[in-house]
């Protein structure tokens, strides 16, 4: 059984997973031991400095087969096999860390040592990648191959099914082209219970289709929990970027969607709230109103400076919040842990329901890494010299290990900036959440975002900035966000300036590789190279047996995989 969220790899081999009806049995003491061992950690590692800026990546791959002679695709089922095979192995100094993911056709990788903040490591990235793919490679078959790829254009759920009392749901606006019918036959209508009529959407039924998809996540160590907390807050409006720029899952079941990223798939697979939460009947039997999906954008800032942006009536736990602050965190932070535990753990084993507070957190991390938000702040580990870390969790997987460097090396620099400087892109949470909605439509790149005018920022001299707050925003494209405007110098300019400055941790072959990514996110911003969604979207639409019926057929599935392979091993330069 595999665990979705930092504990997806625990092994239950040795364990009795608990019915959702044991669990219910159990959420009181269970919920209760989790805030305790949060308290403790937090008082135990609150103080703690002067930890190593090291940053990570995880890179998620499905197995496809791919049949030259029948023109076909399926993935391919053999996970456990391979990950058996891979974690083996010991292959010099660098072995890569694998881990199992959701489907039975996909693996996780990480590196087995993370990269330092020095800017010598970012060429360290792209060769990990690349160890990494041509590792798992060599232990399928010659006609398997292991795609980057968001998700399947044609292709813990009972927990999530029982919790929420009916299926999962999912409905996604089709892609209306000149000969697109309604999607599905309206037998399948009377089946639903979703509000949303199904005309003109696609209908998934199942987790699958939303755990099924793969991601890339970066992970940043900070120097102590203040820091990680600032960056955090300045990091939430940055995942819709993030989102936008890295959209690369148009088709879905075998149609061509109006959406152009992942989120709104997974956002609805892991929804599992029930009919009293979601506000469609009255409180009875459930404590909250519960406005998002488990998979949902940030709901708080978390730093005590930035909570009257917080401008949205948050949910939280009151009872934890309570004890939260009797033990003297501030409310800024109790609110953010009290909102995480309006949850209910989606995984329980009898063996480990009772837990101490000092030795276990098994409990808290079960409620933490189970809300799949655009941001995650993490605990440092037990017994490990790891501490406080923030996850970014947005961005959609790229085809090549070139393009997956790029992005991951792109956020690396936007949190080295955003510390340097202590740049400040705090806005109302309000608007975060509009554009993470708009980050999912197709062609949104071109729109305007809603941004904190900075236009205080000045830059001196290399390597300096001077800043000053403010309440004001304006409307930006992402292009202007990235590359900068009249007002607004640009993430990327910033970024070079910050390079500038640290010209004494790099040489000419990581500073032309730098550039190279730099590049490559200011054309997607600008338009000039399109996402890996346009990329999808233009082979479907331009492909000689396209219907303009929206539809992706078996050997234009074929064809499109085909040509990923293509980029996932040539890359994009």
């Amino acid at each position: 059984m595999i665990i979705l969220g930092t504990m997806q790899a625990l092994d239950t081999s040795n364990h009795t997973p608990l019915s959702w009806e044991e669990i219910t049995n159990n959420l009181d003491g269970v919920k209760k031991q989790g805030i305790r061992q949060f308290i403790y950690q937090y008082k135990k590692h609150k103080d703690r400095r002067n930890d190593p800026l090291y940053w990570g990546d995880e890179i998620e791959y499905m197995i496809v087969k791919i049949d030259d002679e029948e023109k076909t695709t399926k993935l391919c089922l053999k996970a456990k096999d391979v990950l058996e095979t891979l974690n083996k192995r010991n292959i010099g100094n660098r072995t890569p860390i694998w881990t199992p993911e959701f489907g039975a056709y996909m693996v996780e990788s990480i590196p087995e040592r993370p990269y330092s903040d020095l800017l010598y490591s970012i060429s360290e990235v792209e060769l990990s990648m690349k160890e990494r793919r041509k590792e798992l490679t060599s232990v399928l078959e010659e006609d398997e191959i292991p795609f980057t790829l968001p998700a399947y254009p044609r292709s813990i759920h009972q927990n999530i099914k029982d919790r929420k009392g009916g299926k999962i749901e999912i409905l996604i606006p089709v892609y209306q082209d000149i000969k697109t019918k309604s999607a599905f036959p309206a037998v399948i209508k009377t089946k639903c219970k979703m509000e949303q009529s199904y005309d003109n959407s696609i209908y998934m039924e199942g987790l699958v289709f939303g755990a099924g998809c793969c991601g890339l996540q970066t992970t940043f160590q900070m120097d102590n929990l203040d820091e990680a907390r600032f960056l955090y807050d300045q990091l939430v409006n940055i995942c819709p970027i993030m989102l936008a720029l890295s959209a690369a899952s148009p088709v879905h079941r075998g149609y061509l969607s109006d959406i152009d990223t992942r989120w709104p798939v997974l956002s609805q697979s892991f929804d599992d709230r029930t009919d009293e939460e979601k506000g469609q009947k009255p409180l009875k039997n459930d404590r909250f109103r519960i406005q998002k999906s488990r998979w949902s954008s940030v709901e708080t800032y978390i730093c005590p400076e930035h909570s009257q942006y917080n401008n949205t009536d948050i949910v939280y736990d009151k009872d934890s919040y309570e004890e939260l602050k009797n033990e003297g965190l501030d409310e800024a932070l109790s609110k953010h842990i009290a909102y995480l535990f309006i949850r209910d753990p989606l995984f329980l084993c009898s063996e480990t329901l009772d837990q101490d507070e000092i030795l276990d957190i098994q409990h808290l991390e079960n409620i933490n890494s189970t809300n799949w938000q655009t941001l995650r702040l993490k605990l440092p580990i037990c017994n490990t010299s790891t501490g406080w870390r923030v996850e970014f969790r947005p961005m959609e997987i790229q085809l090549s290990d070139f393009e997956n460097a790029a992005y991951a090396v792109f956020v690396f620099l936007v949190t080295r900036i955003v510390i340097a400087y202590r740049l400040n892109f705090v806005i109302p949470i309000s608007k975060d959440v509009i554009m993470i909605i708009h980050s999912v439509v197709y062609n949104i790149l071109f729109g305007p975002f809603t941004d904190k005018s900075i236009t205080e920022i000045k830059i001196t001299k290399p390597g300096q900035l001077k800043t000053k707050d403010g309440d004001d925003f304006c409307q930006m494209t992402i292009d202007e966000i990235i590359n900068g405007n009249v007002e607004f110098p640009g993430l990327i300019p910033l970024i070079k300036t910050y390079l500038e400055s640290k010209c004494e941790e790099t040489d000419d072959e990581t500073n032309y590789l730098t550039n190279s990514y730099l590049k490559l996110i200011s054309d997607r911003a600008s338009g000039a190279e399109p996402t890996t969604a346009n990329f999808i979207r233009n082979f479907v639409t331009t492909h000689p047996y396209y219907q303009q019926d929206s539809i992706v057929s078996d050997i234009i599935n074929y064809e499109l995989l085909k040509a990923c392979a293509k980029k996932s091993n040539g890359g994009i330069k």
